[in-house]
């Protein structure tokens, strides 16, 4: 095992592109062509962009407004949760990712969507385009696997007597990193001027505006406007439980893509030694697809329930997910590629679950825990 700081060490690097890698990538762009689709959502993201914020801006108008009954309360809560979840779902992933839209400055507009609703699309980026997308469970490098002490989801990191029970208590985690998120994480990277232990370029000028204007714009909706309206004592706790329960939503959809036990979990290679693989081979040997089949969970999901397809072709819109995915295992077939997907939601959780359990214990994974 690789125990050097991976501050220190060099960012590892992939063996050069395949024949696989070239015709998956010529397949797709053919598959696109045939169909007359663009790498972009067109109309059709633009329609559900509409109905998501709608969705989410009805359900809090109503919650301070003119919810008064408990059930009222509780429903619009939820309505509230998964509306605000369906945004970053929707419209700030693509946006992120520049496939929401041919232009640059709708892209930039739906990634900025992140801010409204309580994270950093600048701090994102850093986190999840440049680390996680280019190092999925790599341990070290993908920083969606660092939750220590609480949560042991990689093989370097140290294994406590209390995490033989982190198949139970996870999912209380998990709403806890989305408070901690939305009041500190952001906040730290940008004075640190890291994510982890890995250098990011502080924000100046427009980004660092856009930043505070993000977190004042989100704060009033979710705090300021609300104890206006209503008595502290009733505002802390629904803050607290919508964004626990926000955080549940968020990090149990990412984590049955990669932290599930038919995924790959790797350590960084030793000395200057490059990942004995290509970068496509990667992708595939760490993500795992789910629910393919669900439409509603497609749709509610933006896709992310296609994350085999996402994490090789980040900037073709989720909208084409279904049409590609297809042609991805195609390729993968006759490659000899695995192509790993689990059938159902509840399946996936099971998965999740036996992640968690087997991580808990010290014990290897179904997939196997490849040491690069």
């Amino acid at each position: 095992m690789n125990e050097a700081h991976p501050s220190t060490n060099p960012r590892p690097k992939f063996q050069g592109r395949s024949d696989f890698a070239r015709e998956l990538r010529a397949a797709v762009e053919k598959a696109l062509a045939g169909a007359d689709k663009r790498h972009t959502g067109g109309w059709r993201i633009a329609l559900k962009s509409l109905i998501v914020f709608a969705w989410a801006v009805g359900a809090y108008l109503t919650l301070i407004l003119w919810a008064s009954s408990w059930w009222l309360v509780l429903l619009c809560m939820l309505a509230l949760v998964l509306g605000v979840a369906a945004i970053g779902f929707n419209v700030q992933h693509d946006g992120g990712h520049h496939s929401y839209s041919s232009r640059g400055f709708a892209n930039r507009l739906a990634a900025l969507s992140l801010d409204v609703v309580g994270g950093s699309s600048y701090v994102w980026h850093h986190k999840h385009n440049i680390l996680h997308h280019t190092y999925p469970n790599i341990s070290g490098y993908d920083d969606d696997l660092e939750a220590a002490p609480f949560l042991r989801l990689a093989y370097h990191q140290r294994r406590h007597w209390f995490h033989r029970f982190q198949h139970f208590y996870a999912w209380l985690i998990y709403g806890g990193l989305s408070i901690k998120w939305q009041l500190f994480d952001d906040f730290w990277a940008v004075i640190r001027g890291r994510i982890g232990q890995h250098r990011m370029p502080r924000p100046r000028r427009i980004q660092l505006a856009f930043f505070v204007l993000g977190k004042l714009l989100f704060y009033g909706w979710a705090l300021a406007l609300p104890l206006i309206l209503h008595p502290v004592h009733v505002v802390l706790p629904l803050y607290l439980l919508c964004a626990g329960l926000l955080g549940i939503v968020l990090a149990v959809v990412f984590q049955l893509a990669h932290c599930v036990d038919q995924a790959r979990l790797l350590e960084m290679p030793s000395g200057d030694k490059p990942i004995p693989r290509g970068f496509f081979e990667h992708q595939l040997d760490t993500t795992v697809n789910f629910a393919n089949r669900n439409i509603v969970a497609t749709w509610y999901l933006g896709g992310l329930n296609y994350q085999i397809e996402h994490h090789l072709f980040p900037r073709v819109s989720h909208i084409n997910y279904p049409l590609i995915a297809p042609v991805v295992r195609a390729v993968c077939d006759r490659h000899g590629v695995a192509y790993r997907e689990t059938p159902s939601i509840c399946g996936a959780l099971a998965s999740h679950w036996r992640f968690l359990k087997r991580l808990g214990r010290g014990m290897q994974l179904e997939a196997g825990a490849a040491a690069s």
